[in-house]
């Protein structure tokens, strides 16, 4: 890039940092953006999320409120601002954002998700329950939601299909770590010992497996 790039060369840039998953490069070049006088709801919703991810909530929620009034109907932004505010332990304003988010666009399962997590948090069970089985209804193949929808039914004393649930994260992601050990557990309550033993070999195993890869792969660097 030149030295003195243009707006759409900056944000075509930084884009492109981002979604190739270099997050230092793409905040780096959000940052080159408004530093320049240049403004984009989008830049600051994307800036606002990658400091949200790093604990930096109080310049988060700045950033993607500004987004917000640039864009009232930015529905991610609002998703965003939700995931800020939960952060910060204000689960009641947490709340309103996110639904805002739903009302916005009713078929984003992020935002479902994550006002199941806000509700369950604010001992609203039930209602969480539905927004998880909503958030699996868009997205059939959402893991967490099957995850955190067997949290749900435990709690609740749905201990069968709680069960169900957990197997079915497992069936999307087998080498999910906390879906193997909640369904253990599960079967344990349920008396079903030798089947809960088997969820404990496969943690095992696949823990085992990561530090043989991680080894592997160190090992395979200090040879060169």
């Amino acid at each position: 890039m030149n030295n003195n790039p243009s707006k759409e060369e900056i944000i075509n840039q930084a884009f492109q940092f981002h979604s190739q998953g270099n997050i230092a490069e793409a905040a780096k070049y959000y940052q080159i953006f408004l530093d320049r006088g240049f403004s984009d709801a989008r830049i600051n919703n994307n800036l606002g999320e990658i400091l949200r991810a790093k604990g930096n909530l109080k310049e988060a929620e700045l950033l993607t409120r500004q987004a917000i009034k640039m864009v009232p109907n930015f529905a991610t932004a609002h998703s965003n601002l939700g995931l800020i505010l939960k952060g910060q332990g204000n689960l009641k304003e947490a709340e309103l954002s996110t639904r805002k988010a739903i009302q916005l666009n009713p078929n984003f399962a992020n935002a479902n998700y994550n006002l199941g997590n806000i509700l369950r948090d604010l001992g609203k069970l039930q209602e969480a329950e539905i927004l998880y089985r909503k958030a699996i209804e868009i997205k059939p193949d959402y893991s967490d939601a099957y995850l955190n929808l067997g949290n749900i039914l435990k709690d609740l004393g749905k201990l069968q299909e709680a069960g169900i649930s957990y197997r079915k994260a497992i069936e999307i992601k087998p080498d999910f770590v906390m879906a193997h050990y909640n369904l253990g557990n599960i079967l344990r309550d349920l008396g079903n010992q030798q089947e809960a033993r088997l969820c404990s070999e496969k943690i095992m195993s696949i823990r085992s497996w990561s530090i043989l890869g991680s080894f592997s792969f160190n090992r395979e660097m200090k040879s060169d």
